[in-house]
């Protein structure tokens, strides 16, 4: 008489199939709860660790940290307006338009006050914002008010702060910034700290604290989930709107500003392929395109695996045509999964 796979003994009998259900279940709770970022940052550590032994080595992880500062910056911003059902694509638009608007007025300013050096850097940051902030409101206000889709809206004021700055820099890249500007914002160092590390975490933190212990952080999240639902609930939804656009606009000005900080000079081509690679961030780290749904920690380990995927990449010696197919396809797998994931979490899956 034989027995029966479940009661036999030895190597082949180690994983049973109460066991393995377990394992599955646990993986289910795992992928609705978080998405499918766990499931892909484990991958990228297995395949890049077997390809290069000097991917987990500290002082790469550390330069990806360094590295993933601007784009956790921007997802940040992109996941508050993903949130609310819409998305952004005129954040990299808004980093170039900083970043421009901030090197003319610092030069502008370090001409009349050329003593005066933390006037010139504050003023220049002002105008940055400011500008940043326009466009933000532009967007707000054309998808809260006009009920234009965030696509179209955030699409058209991309192509019309891009050709702004364009025209304001002839595609010249503006120089002649304050040394001292470059010194703490691009390279400088607090406690041994890079100083736009510390920005991110300080960033990362406040946007945390809005979105789970205040009151406008759960009407993002009302709006995200039913609109009709929300405005019937007494939230002022458009109001709402536009604070997630606007918010995501000076989030983005503020990488604008670390980045011109790092290359010393005002540049209109700035920010270029952040729009998408922040939506990548931002779908991989678990925040549903329906909206409604989204973690500001997951958004930080999510924009940290793009820059460390790209890192893998590099120093496995992939081309840079084929990264671009890589991390494309990283991101239509992502949006297949947040479909499933949605379907789950409706009780369906």
């Amino acid at each position: 008489m034989t027995e029966t796979p479940a009661t036999q003994s030895g190597p082949m009998a180690t994983v049973t199939p109460g066991r393995a259900t377990t394992i599955a279940a646990v993986a289910r709770r795992l992928f609705i709860r978080l998405g499918v970022l766990p499931f892909f940052l484990a991958g990228a550590l297995i395949i890049f660790s077997i390809t290069s032994d000097r991917f987990l080595s500290v002082d790469n992880l550390v330069n990806v940290a360094r590295q993933s500062v601007y784009l956790l910056l921007v997802s940040l911003g992109q996941m508050l307006v993903l949130i609310t059902g819409g998305f952004d694509l005129s954040v990299g638009a808004a980093v170039a338009v900083t970043s421009v608007v901030s090197a003319l007025a610092m030069t502008t300013l370090g001409a009349m006050f050329p003593d005066a050096v933390w006037l010139v850097i504050i003023g220049g940051a002002l105008a940055g914002f400011c500008a940043a902030a326009l466009i933000g409101l532009g967007n707000g206000i054309g998808v809260a008010y006009f009920g234009v889709s965030p696509f179209i809206m955030t699409l058209g004021v991309s192509s019309v702060a891009a050709g702004i700055s364009l025209f304001l820099t002839g595609g010249v890249p503006v120089s002649g910034l304050p040394f001292a500007f470059a010194d703490l914002f691009g390279f400088g160092r607090l406690f041994g700290v890079p100083v736009p590390v510390l920005v991110a975490i300080v960033a990362a933190l406040a946007m945390w604290v809005v979105m789970t212990r205040t009151r406008i952080g759960m009407h993002v999240y009302a709006i995200g989930g039913n609109m009709k639902a929300a405005h019937l609930s007494a939230i002022h939804t458009r109001r709402t709107l536009i604070f997630a656009y606007v918010i995501c606009a000076l989030i983005a000005s503020l990488t604008g500003l670390l980045l011109t900080a790092r290359v010393e000079s005002g540049e209109a081509n700035l920010g270029g392929t952040i729009a998408l690679e922040s939506i990548a961030a931002c779908v991989i780290a678990g925040v549903s395109l329906r909206g409604g749904i989204g973690r500001v920690e997951n958004v930080v380990l999510g924009a940290f695996f793009i820059v460390l995927v790209q890192n893998g990449m590099n120093l496995a010696q992939v081309s840079s045509y084929m990264q671009m197919v890589l991390l494309g396809l990283l991101l239509i797998l992502a949006v297949v999964f947040d479909q499933i994931r949605y379907r789950m979490l409706m009780g369906r899956g």
